[in-house]
């Protein structure tokens, strides 16, 4: 049996040049950072747990905002001795990072309310509805400038259904305070706190689920195996596949090994230029392929 083995390289550009994304990483830290001091302080002031969880939340969108920013300098990094593939799978780690500190943060909103349900304390309903439509002002700019990057990867998308989130969750808020000022009804504001960790953790599932799928070389979601291996299967000049092999390098690219099966190995340079721009198309930017003569099947239960 003959076999060649073929490695190709195909970078992925789904967004804006990276000097672009990271002055709107920055640009959004500095508004939002800026925004969680002015509720803090408010919500202190006022003794509003709903504007002081609103305020814990957004910082924890600061935090996530900062992870993406490093991210997206790791996810690109150089091979170093040691790394070949550089730091880019931290960014994975980072992602799973954001994901835990968002439920622990979760979960310190969720024991905070129910102890106001206890123990109610009287807020200023006015100051709640000013201060939370200012953060539909902030929060509301902050997604529509992550809405480009948003297709980055997961780090990006994260910010930006936060954000997104956060303008919503900053609506209610208005609406209980507007609630407290007409009706006096003070237990309003831990049912915000509690609606708030509702839709931090709704948002949050996801985000931990796929971190965690990618922090063990699972197949990246938005990567169907079964069509990767069809693809291969009936490009011209392939006879059969196996070991079929695909995980993420970063949570911007992701790699791919496979023993592929010719018709004739005078045509292996075609072949391998055409299963890497059909696999390039799918989403793969590293692909390494060996090529064979006689299909040796796949003896193992590892293969895709």
């Amino acid at each position: 049996m003959e076999h060649h083995h073929h490695h190709h390289h195909h970078h992925e550009l789904s967004v804006p040049a990276d000097s672009s994304v990271k002055r709107v990483y920055i640009l959004s830290i500095v508004l939002n950072l800026g925004f969680v001091i002015a509720e803090g302080i408010i919500g202190i002031w006022s003794g509003s747990l709903g504007l002081l969880s609103d305020a814990g939340h957004n910082l924890g969108d600061v935090v996530s905002l900062l992870l993406a920013l490093l991210a997206l300098g790791l996810s690109v990094s150089a091979a170093r001795k040691g790394y070949t593939y550089g730091f880019r799978k931290s960014s994975v780690l980072l992602s799973l990072t954001n994901a835990v500190l968002l439920l622990v943060a979760v979960g310190a909103i969720i024991i905070e309310s129910i102890r106001k349900f206890y123990d109610p304390a009287e807020v200023d309903g006015a100051i709640i509805s000013w201060t939370a439509g200012a953060g539909i002002l902030v929060n509301g700019l902050t997604a529509m400038l992550l809405m480009r990057t948003r297709g980055h990867d997961i780090n990006a998308k994260g910010a930006f259904l936060h954000m997104l989130a956060d303008t919503l969750v900053s609506v209610g808020v208005v609406v209980s305070g507007l609630i407290i000022s007409f009706t006096g009804w003070y237990v309003i504001d831990p049912i915000i706190g509690l609606t708030v960790a509702a839709v931090i953790l709704f948002n949050t599932w996801d985000l931990l689920k796929e971190s965690v799928r990618m922090s063990i070389d699972a197949v990246p979601e938005g990567i169907d195996c079964a069509e990767i291996e069809s693809v291969i299967r009936e490009a011209e000049g392939v006879k059969d596949m196996h070991h079929l092999h695909i995980w993420p390098i970063s949570t911007t690219e992701t790699a791919l090994t496979a023993h592929i099966v010719v018709e004739d190995l005078a045509l292996a340079g075609q072949t391998v230029h055409l299963l890497k721009d059909l696999l390039a198309a799918h989403g793969i930017s590293h692909s390494t392929l060996e090529l064979e003569t006689d299909a040796g099947g796949c003896h193992d239960h590892s293969c895709c």
